[in-house]
């Protein structure tokens, strides 16, 4: 049997459909309706839910910022998933000095 949809909710998701920057397929499935269901409710509804053009401004700058917050999500879930930091490079000499510091004989004394 089908699902029935409140008026309100039909008109939510056309709202979503039209201004979240989502594709129609991601707010389909997001809502649990099918594709073609949520087109007919489009083009039904459309003329209703229209964005009046000075808001269109607006609407386009949303949806660039929100493209490149999750881009930047992305990036910082890679910096984040590292295998920790990197280690710091150190020459012979260093580790030989920071031994010689804690009290262990280098292996040089022991070799010479």
């Amino acid at each position: 049997m089908a699902a029935t949809h409140s008026e309100e909710f039909k008109r939510d998701a056309v709202r979503i459909a039209l201004t979240s920057g989502l594709t129609r397929r991601q707010v389909a499935s997001d809502l649990g309706v099918g594709l073609s269901t949520l087109g007919k409710w489009i083009r039904s509804i459309s003329d209703e839910a229209k964005v009046p053009d000075r808001d269109a401004d607006l609407l386009s700058e949303n949806e660039r910022l929100r493209k490149e917050n999750r881009i930047l999500r992305e990036e910082r879930e890679v910096l984040k998933n590292r295998h920790g930091p990197s280690p710091p490079v150190r020459g012979i000499n260093s580790l030989w000095y920071s031994r010689w510091s804690e009290g262990q004989l280098p292996a040089a004394y022991w070799w010479g």
